[in-house]
């Protein structure tokens, strides 16, 4: 039995071919083999691939274990052998969790090749989770690294195609996963925790431009203007607040939502300079169309203002924002003022409900209380007090100037700078009262909630998982390798950044199912190849055998193993 290729001759010079599974039987009277037809699968560059290599995947479960049937008769050539086993796990999450068919559906509503379009943009994506490294690099990197299933090559240029279209589609991209990624992985989306990190991307400015976005970015601020939305073409600013130490360079703010379970389940890019009030009603405006149930907002203190408190409980909305203890506003001072007793909730938390206020204008507030924090916020502060104390000996004797050089210098830690004070004759002396202060503020923080229906410890316990958008943050800068980002224009900025948010999104997935970090995973996964071989009777590939780990994570995923034959093409056909 073998596979069978025949040719036809068009009138206009065109030929076709057709595949056709055959063998040769002896005619009864000449007794000369003769070809038998038993299936007909059609033009040959029409042919359904899936379903060939599903047929040859069936065969292979017969042949295996003796795999060596396959290519026997002959001596065996070792044509190449890429990686397998992570981008075919990858490309199923892909699928699985809808990103390819909202990919494809938007691209056919812009007349693009959605197929094509949806490949490429995968590429990216598993490129940042198993190997991070630039868009042009992503090119040979499939062209000669990887096996990904029905991808063709590509180039630079196509790339950044694949990219412009993702940034201009992304609303409607997003909405689509998100509605499939809840459904199937059942997350809990009556919380969404929301936070923003800042990063830096390389340019080529010269210096009296760089001065010229400095002046105009000051002259913005000034005069408290917005500097437009994300879609607008503002992206790059720069922003005296540089969380990655780089002032120097152009930043960017980066926005993440993130469930529960810590699923990331949409990021936003925004200029550098953009105020907290600008992001926090873009994310929760952009959420709204979701159709979401009642959403519970948790974020930390920087997006704790009157503004941003009013617009989160719009359509039932409600939150759980920190306050900054140290802040001196005039209601953190009456709650670590009030009386009461904490109440513990677990080994390491105790809470405390205080009310400031009557009616349905009272404020809720939860101080929250880890005694093991405590005891790490003591001894830093001890250390602390042991630096600044060995500093400042015997300074008294110094000239003013150099008093004030130490005192610049202590002022760049602002945990030594609230520790210090100077007499009235410059003189530069511990602050008990400031110690005395810190001491109240040990291991404790405070939340300020809407949510009525939540208790104490609930809330406490909803902001403790803010942890988990740290996490993805780590991850981001980590092993995805957000940096360095090479982009010039705003559109390609944002599409690296929601590259880099899908692979995040597939790569949380794998965790949360397996329980192994995504490290550990791409490292068992990468033992699987995907090896070509030439005989004389043809050429075939396969993949190497799937080892214990592989079939725990498969397993895990409920994902079935890849299957044992992926191509082959018999000699003198080309199938």
């Amino acid at each position: 039995m073998y596979l069978r290729e025949t040719k036809r001759r068009n009138k206009d010079g065109t030929t076709v071919s057709y595949l056709q599974l055959a063998h040769n039987e002896r005619h009864p009277v000449t007794g000369s083999p003769v070809a038998r037809i038993i299936h007909n699968f059609g033009r040959a560059d029409r042919i359904d691939r899936a379903a060939l290599r599903r047929l040859v995947a069936s065969i292979s479960r017969v042949l295996e274990p003796d795999g060596e049937a396959a290519v026997a008769g002959g001596e065996v050539e070792v044509l190449e052998a890429r990686r397998y086993g992570g981008a075919f796990l990858l490309d199923r999450l892909f699928e699985r969790l809808g990103i390819s068919a909202a990919l494809r559906a938007a691209a056919a509503n812009r007349r693009l090749d959605g197929e094509a379009t949806e490949r490429i943009l995968f590429a990216l994506v598993a490129q940042r989770a198993l190997e991070p490294a630039s868009k042009l690099a992503a090119t040979r990197w499939v062209s000669e690294r990887v096996a990904i299933e029905g991808c063709p090559r590509f180039d630079d240029d196509a790339a950044y195609r694949a990219m412009d279209f993702l940034s201009a589609a992304l609303p409607g991209i997003a909405e689509a996963v998100f509605a499939r990624t809840a459904s199937l992985l059942n997350l809990a989306c009556d919380v969404i925790f929301v936070d923003t990190t800042s990063t830096y991307f390389e340019c080529d400015l010269a210096d009296e431009q760089v001065e010229l976005e400095r002046a105009l970015d000051a002259a913005e601020s000034a005069a408290g203007e917005t500097v437009g939305g994300p879609s607008e073409a503002a992206t790059r600013r720069f922003s005296r607040h540089s969380k990655d130490k780089r002032p120097d360079l152009p930043q960017v703010v980066i926005g993440m939502a993130v469930t529960a379970e810590g699923i990331p389940v949409r990021c936003w890019t925004f200029p550098g300079n953009a105020p907290d009030q600008l992001i926090m009603r873009t994310i929760r405006d952009d959420l709204a169309g979701w159709r979401l149930n009642r959403v519970l907002w948790v974020a930390d203190a920087g997006f704790d203002c009157l503004a941003n408190r009013a617009y989160l409980q719009r359509g039932n909305g409600h939150y759980v924002l920190a306050e900054k203890l140290r802040s001196g506003s005039a209601a953190v001072q009456s709650v670590l003022a009030r009386a009461g007793r904490y109440r513990q909730v677990a080994d390491n938390l105790q809470v405390k409900e205080v009310r400031l206020g009557e009616g349905v204008r009272a404020a809720r507030f939860v101080l929250c209380h880890n005694p093991e924090a405590a005891a790490r916020d003591r001894q830093v502060r001890e250390n602390l007090i042991a630096y600044l104390e060995e500093h400042i000996a015997g300074s008294d004797g110094w000239e003013r100037r150099r008093r004030d050089e130490l005192v610049g210098e202590l002022r760049a830690t602002p945990a030594l700078a609230r520790l210090l004070r100077r007499t009235k004759q410059g003189k530069l002396r511990l602050d008990a009262a400031a110690v005395a202060r810190e001491e109240r503020l040990d291991g404790k923080w405070l939340l300020r909630s809407s949510d009525e229906t939540l208790s104490a410890a609930d809330l406490a316990t909803a902001y403790k998982q803010l942890q988990q958008i740290e996490r993805g943050w780590r991850d981001l800068k980590g092993a995805l390798k957000l940096r360095p980002v090479f982009h010039y224009r705003e559109d390609r900025i944002r599409s690296h950044v929601q590259l880099c948010w899908l692979a995040l999104l597939l790569i949380r997935t794998v965790e949360n199912a397996t329980g192994q970090s995504w490290r550990a995973v791409r490292e068992e996964l990468d033992r699987m190849h995907l090896v070509t071989l030439a005989t004389e009777h043809g050429r075939i590939a396969k993949r190497s055998l799937t080892t214990p780990g592989q079939r725990q994570i498969m397993a895990a995923l409920e994902l079935p193993e890849p299957p044992a034959f992926a191509d082959f093409e018999v000699a003198g056909t080309s199938a």
